[in-house]
């Protein structure tokens, strides 16, 4: 009988495979970029949108398992992403590994982290105003809302330095959990590979920067944009919370007090610790196997 092969790489070759993957993402054309990139936004807001559902009445449970549950179900955004290739720009982060190789330019890899994040952007923005507009934040009395609310303005509360290296640990988990998804050779695979981890930074508290991208300007249309029938909701009144206790989450707590710092994280935690670590370990070994070869 033959002997069975692997089904998954060995780590060297799981580590070629994902820097291969890389630089095919940036030799798409700018417009397929963008047009990808905007579906990255939109997914990854899916996820925080069943993550505010599964929050709702669980003010009084225990902390851990409510946190856990919120966080296994946010994966089904990154799922989403990775399983209609879509672009994403805290795993696009780990282009600098043809950087390195020399394979793309600076100006290559500049434009295509800046057409990610734009992307990203306008499709979670777009996900949020829909949200907004279709009246979810009023469901089960306004809970839906103030979930979105209460939620989004805690991540305004850390300081620069915390925003930046929460952002760097949510970046290490999502890159280290997409380099697991790409292992899986079947859906079911993938989805294993990347759950663990994408729960861990979820339910934990770590920051995501295109997440965030959707989360605080919902949670922003709901405070300013809710109006009576919000802020006199069930919910709210059973909270004991009004419109004054937000006062300091505004549109500069959320672009500097967050997307700025958690943005410059992510890409220290997915460019400088993943695909560093991955490029040192396997890829440099392997390019100059090859370049010895030829």
């Amino acid at each position: 009988m033959a002997d069975l092969q692997p089904v998954i790489p060995a780590a060297a070759d799981l580590a070629v495979e994902n820097a291969n993957a890389a630089y095919k993402k940036t030799q798409k054309s700018p417009a397929k970029a963008l047009w990808l990139a905007l579906a990255g936004g939109f997914f990854i807001g899916i996820g925080y949108i069943f993550y505010i559902t599964s929050q709702q009445g669980l003010a009084d449970a225990p902390v851990g398992p409510a946190k856990v549950l919120g966080g296994i179900v946010f994966t089904v955004g990154l799922f989403l992403v990775i399983v209609t290739g879509a672009d994403l720009f805290t795993s696009t982060t780990m282009t600098v590994m043809p950087l390195y190789s020399r394979r793309i330019t600076v100006g290559r890899w500049a434009r295509h982290w800046a057409t990610s994040i734009t992307g990203n952007l306008v499709g979670a923005l777009t996900l949020a105003f829909l949200v907004f507009a279709s009246g979810q934040y009023m469901a089960n009395g306004g809970e839906w809302g103030l979930v979105a609310l209460q939620t989004a303005a805690h991540k305004t509360d850390h300081t620069f330095i915390q925003a930046l290296l929460l952002g760097v640990l949510a970046n290490i988990a999502v890159c280290l959990g997409v380099y697991m998804a790409q292992s899986g050779r079947s859906t079911t695979d993938k989805f294993f590979g990347c759950l663990g981890l994408i729960a861990l930074f979820v339910s934990t508290g770590f920051e995501h920067s295109i997440a965030n991208m959707f989360l605080l300007p919902l949670g922003y249309l709901v405070k300013v944009g809710g109006g009576d029938a919000f802020w006199s909701s069930t919910a709210v009144a059973d909270a004991a919370v009004q419109y004054a206790d937000f006062e300091s989450f505004n549109l500069q707590s959320i672009v500097l007090g967050n997307w700025v710092p958690v943005l410059i994280g992510n890409a220290i935690g997915g460019a400088i610790f993943v695909a560093s670590y991955f490029y040192i370990a396997y890829v440099r070994d392997a390019e100059c196997a090859a370049a010895a070869a030829h």
